[in-house]
């Protein structure tokens, strides 16, 4: 169909009306506009368009259709019709000027780099453009030459340019080639216009950066041109523009980056000396107060350093192994303002994993120095302005970064030790000036906090912790100090002290002496409700590691639970609570936990019964709001684990029973709330998982009920709360049938909702849910599974479910095949055996070429690399079960390949495709395969 040109421009009109009228116009021609770009006409109306020039509005939306039908869509045109474009696009690009619209001569410039990536047809592209518009052109025009030269470097690696490995290859030995004309091109632009015409310039510099991507020895030639000179000499400049100074920036990092990759050593030499030279401009730029300057200058000293940094550990102070850039990183650190701080992190991140790679005591001991100024330095960031009051919120830049501080310093503490390093802190408390202002008190606090866990050394040799006994001397007066803190003291010096506390609860447990007097002091803190939440957080942790300890306390923590409520106290903190003194009283006489587990659990299960009886509307992390009942509840479950010998009753079976009811009254009241469901369904999960089989009286009323619930609303955590039942029960004979019948139930509304348009992918965790109860089926009574009626369904949604993108979904459907492979091929003493065997060669005569299929193109064509994995271990476990069959269906599917890709270019050669067959179905290990799909999948993205 022809498309009037008239109309399109209308709906532009619309579309761009910054103040439009009618909404439902607007919101039409963007949906009208959005489907002529995915149409085919697209291609002749953006030409069209751009031809008129009516305005910038239409110039721009034809530009911007070209690019993404040339990036995404450019296998719709015909091979033939590609020399036809380019010659359209190679004239519009002709009136691109420095006065043309940023955006109109951007898309333009990106799609003609795109078109040059695609056809194969264009040999020379880059020395077709620069004889074009070059300065040797007759006539040259600069602009739109280095937009799109700046563009084909960072286009070549784009995802969304499906050109394939064997393209991509064929275009990086094309640009290495090309990298003395593109030297040559700006030495002249830069000689000639840089000084002259900063536009220019820019554009050079940015292309130079774009190009530094290109790994080839050939950049040695740059220090016989005036590039390297002119871009350190904008750089030791920081009253340049900012703009210029930014790119010229990005420039030497991009060819840092090259260089740690082509050791280079003319240019890395140049490069690295002219660095060095960049002390005097940046205490310049601090003088000038120009954040820009010294950020870029941050940006430059850290760059350096990470491609240093294995000469440096190597041969620390020798040549290029030179420790001065440590002086200018910590120079910047010097910096009052944080922000500039944090750029050098990654460095040290780097120094760290090369240092500790290296596991050299005497190397470390050379960096020892310069990470214990690092550290003091950090700690002067961490402070907080005096005049602050009350606690730094999380929402908070300086929340974040401190977070990241303490990151870091856990990375980088090794070198010069834990010990040491909270030395250091403790001797800061003790100068005069910090006594006297909280702010530096807490900060050195804080900074501690990053290395209490670790206190104690490891032997790196023997990876054998000393006993935390044997540190008793720089922990105890801090603690004593904690401990003895007045009331009255600033409320972020207390609230950091608390998690100083959690931090120590290791050693804490190795000197229970303290253990009470640290009880007291948590307990206390839970009254103030600034405090509440992380008392009860450390309190948590002080359980988890003391429970040899805190069991004469206990009835204390037990007090404190049943007053928890009216504290101000983060449910998150509460459960982490509860979590820890159910850890506890698992360690007790049946008859005590039976007691304490109802006093827990009877306590939450009243609030739930208010709530229902006062019918009292949601609101969310409330006490008004099921969920956080649902969770304490679950939180005792999980975590109370008494030993029950064979034959015993669980001490937690009567309370499970006496929850029961409740739980089930919750999952009428707020069947139609997915939230409140799911933790519903998580609370009953650890419930049946505590007493296992001794839940067996809910079983049948509890099937009966998510069967009917699932059909009303869906929710997919029936589905694995069924799994739950399934993974218990199965292996009871008596209960096969039923959980059989729940499955079938399952199956018709799992199978409407599916297979609905966009089923798959619009109900992920429904496939994850389900999948991951068949599985459960075939782990645990896999011959009633194998001969159910609802089996056909299964399998040819799993066929389709196989090639969905989401990672827990997929993983669940592929676990599931590796199952059902598993089925006939393990546990051959078992009678079933020859049972099992015969039903699942069956299901693979029947389905194993199409699911072999479907992974191959889902591997090819959909999932992303990181997911390769698990097609891999399915071919493995195929393979294990009938390697021949799987020979010939790999075979059958390569053949039918798509051998070539949008540009015309052949994607893969017949060769590759015998070898990836040949490294696939050779392989003895699942990496191997792995390593194959992820190499295959190349040709094709």
């Amino acid at each position: 169909m022809e498309v009037d040109i008239n109309e399109v421009l209308v709906a532009i009109d619309t579309l761009y009306d910054l103040q439009p009228q009618d909404r439902q116009k607007h919101d039409q021609a963007s949906q009208w506009l959005g489907q002529l770009q995915r149409s085919v006409q697209a291609w002749k109306v953006a030409d069209q368009l751009l031809h008129t020039k009516r305005d910038v509005n239409s110039c721009f939306f034809a530009a911007q259709t070209l690019r993404t039908k040339i990036q995404l869509y450019f296998g719709e045109l015909p091979v033939e019709a590609h020399a036809s474009l380019r010659a359209s696009m190679l004239e519009h690009l002709c009136h691109i000027t420095e006065h043309t619209y940023q955006g109109i001569a951007t898309q333009l410039c990106v799609a003609l780099a795109d078109l040059a990536l695609h056809m194969a047809s264009w040999e020379d592209p880059i020395g077709d453009l620069i004889s074009q518009l070059g300065p040797g052109a007759s006539s040259p025009n600069l602009v739109p030459l280095l937009e799109v030269l700046i563009a084909l470097p960072e286009e070549l690696h784009s995802r969304q340019l499906r050109l394939g490995l064997n393209r991509r290859k064929q275009l990086d030995e094309y640009f290495r080639r090309k990298v003395p004309s593109i030297i040559e091109l700006l030495h002249v632009a830069v000689g000639t216009e840089g000084a002259s015409k900063e536009s220019t310039h820019l554009k050079a510099l940015r292309c130079l950066a774009s190009w530094f991507n290109i790994h080839t020895e050939k950049w040695v030639m740059l220090t016989n041109t005036c590039l390297v000179n002119d871009i350190l000499s904008v750089v030791r400049n920081p009253q340049v523009s900012p703009r210029l100074h930014e790119i010229a920036t990005d420039c030497i990092c991009s060819a840092m980056i090259m260089l740690e990759a082509e050791r280079i050593q003319p240019l890395a030499e140049v490069l690295f000396a002219g660095v060095l030279q960049l002390g005097e401009p940046y205490h310049l730029a601090v003088a000038l107060e120009d954040l820009n300057a010294i950020t870029n200058y941050a940006r430059i000293f850290s760059e350096l350093g990470e491609t240093l940094v294995e000469v440096m550990v190597d041969q620390p102070g020798q040549g290029m192994g030179s420790l001065q850039v440590l002086h200018l990183l910590l120079t910047c650190i010097g910096h009052h303002d944080w922000e500039v701080a944090e750029i050098t992190f990654n460095f040290w991140y780097k120094l760290s994993e090369v240092l500790y790679r290296k596991n050299c005591d005497n190397v470390n001991e050379q960096f020892k120095p310069y990470v214990e100024r690092l550290i003091e330095a950090l700690y002067r960031h961490c402070q907080i302005e005096p005049d602050h009051e009350n606690i730094l919120l999380q929402q908070d830049d300086f929340y974040e970064f401190r977070e990241r501080v303490q990151e870091l310093i856990k990375d980088v503490v090794f070198i010069c030790g834990s010990k040491p390093c909270f030395q250091q802190m403790s001797n800061i408390l003790q100068a005069p000036d910090v006594t006297k202002s909280w702010n530096l008190l807490e900060a050195a606090l804080f900074i501690m906090q990053s290395v209490a866990k670790n206190l104690v050394p490891i032997d790196n040799n023997l990876m054998v912790q000393s006993h935390p006994r044997e540190e008793n001397e720089v922990v105890p007066p801090i603690l004593e100090a904690v401990l003895k803190q007045p009331d009255e003291v600033h409320m972020q010096v207390a609230f950091t002290s608390v998690q100083l506390l959690a931090e120590l609860n290791e050693w804490i447990a190795c000197h229970p002496d303290v253990l009470p007097l640290v009880l007291q002091f948590l307990t206390k803190r839970l009254h103030n409700k600034h405090l509440a939440t992380v008392a009860a957080k450390a309190l948590d942790a002080i359980c988890q590691s003391c429970r040899d300890h805190i069991e004469q306390h206990f009835e204390g923590l037990m007090q404190i639970i049943e007053s928890l409520d009216s504290f101000s106290i983060s449910n998150e903190a509460v459960v982490g609570l509860l979590k820890g003194v159910a850890s506890i009283l698992g360690r007790f006489p049946p008859e005590r936990i039976k007691t304490d587990m109802k006093k827990l659990c009877l306590s939450q299960v009243r609030n739930l019964q208010k709530l229902m009886e006062e019918n009292a509307p949601i609101e969310k992390n409330t006490k008004t709001d099921p969920v956080v009942w649902l969770d304490r509840l679950a939180a005792i479950f999980r975590n109370v684990n008494p030993i029950v010998q064979n034959g015993e009753q669980h001490p937690c079976q009567e309370v499970v029973m006496e929850v029961w009811p409740t739980l089930s009254m919750t999952f009428q009241r707020y069947s139609s709330d997915l939230r409140v469901m799911e933790h519903c369904c998580r609370s009953l999960r650890f419930a049946v998982r505590c007493v296992h089989q001794q839940s067996a009286p809910l079983l049948s009323p509890l099937v009966e009920q998510i069967v009917g619930l699932y059909a009303t609303h869906g929710h997919s955590c029936f589905l694995y709360l069924g799994s739950i039942l399934v993974d218990e029960y199965a292996g009871e004979p008596g209960c096969v049938i039923g959980l059989l019948a729940m499955l079938e139930a399952f199956t018709q509304p799992t199978f409407v909702l599916l297979t609905q348009p966009s089923g798959f992918r619009n109900h992920p965790d429904t496939v994850d849910d389900w999948f991951r109860l068949c599985a459960r089926f075939l782990q645990r009574a896999p011959v009633a599974f194998l001969q159910c009626s609802a089996l056909n369904t299964i399998l040819e949604c799993g066929l389709q479910a196989c090639m969905l993108d989401h990672k827990d979904a997929n993983a669940a459907v592929l676990k599931f095949f590796q199952d059902l492979v598993e089925a006939g091929r393990k546990h051959e003493d078992r009678p079933d055996f020859e049972t099992r065997r015969t039903l699942v060669v069956n299901i693979f005569n029947t389905h194993g070429e199409n699911l072999v299929s479907n992974l191959i193109t889902a591997a090819i064509f959909i999932l992303p690399q990181y997911m390769h994995h698990d097609v891999a271990e399915t071919f493995y476990q195929i393979m294990q079960f009938d390697r021949p069959k799987f020979c010939l269906w790999l075979e059958a599917k390569l053949k039918v390949l798509p051998t070539k890709n949008s540009g015309g270019v052949e994607a893969v050669t017949q060769a590759q495709l015998v070898e990836f067959h040949k490294a696939v179905t050779q392989a003895e290990r699942t990496k191997e395969i792995t390593r194959a799909l992820v190499e295959f999948s190349r040709f094709f993205s």
